[in-house]
């Protein structure tokens, strides 16, 4: 199993900037699509972006595409979250995770990631 950390959350203005990352652990991290998450006070978890285990295929939510990029480095066992052009709906903590099963394109539906990270929290102010 996959362990997850992440880092770089804050607090920023709106129209700020953040880039998140989580550094996982273990040796078959490059073989596991990887996603990002978050979810707001009151709200369920929500999808926000995935990457294929070879970096070759993204995926966002509708709410932050053409804002956000996911990347992945995988000599560094990391994946990154940019977060451009914030807007205080973007509040929430935000969580990385890892897929169920190895070798898969980007999926959306947090039943799909079997390992978590204890999340970062994002506060975007107007």
């Amino acid at each position: 199993q996959v362990q997850l950390v992440e880092s770089g959350g804050g607090l920023v203005q709106a129209g700020g900037s953040l880039r998140l990352s989580c550094a996982a652990s273990g040796r078959t991290f490059s073989t596991y699509g990887m996603g990002w998450f978050r979810q707001a006070p009151g709200k369920e978890r929500e999808f926000v972006a995935a990457i294929s285990w070879n970096g070759g295929s993204t995926i966002y939510a509708d709410s932050v595409k053409g804002r956000f990029t996911i990347s992945r480095d995988n000599a560094k066992n990391t994946v990154y979250l940019q977060m451009n052009s914030l807007k205080p709906e973007d509040t929430a903590v935000y969580y990385c995770a890892a897929d169920r099963e190895r070798l898969r394109g980007p999926r959306t539906r947090p039943p799909d990631f079997g390992s978590w990270g204890q999340g970062t929290q994002v506060t975007v102010s107007s």
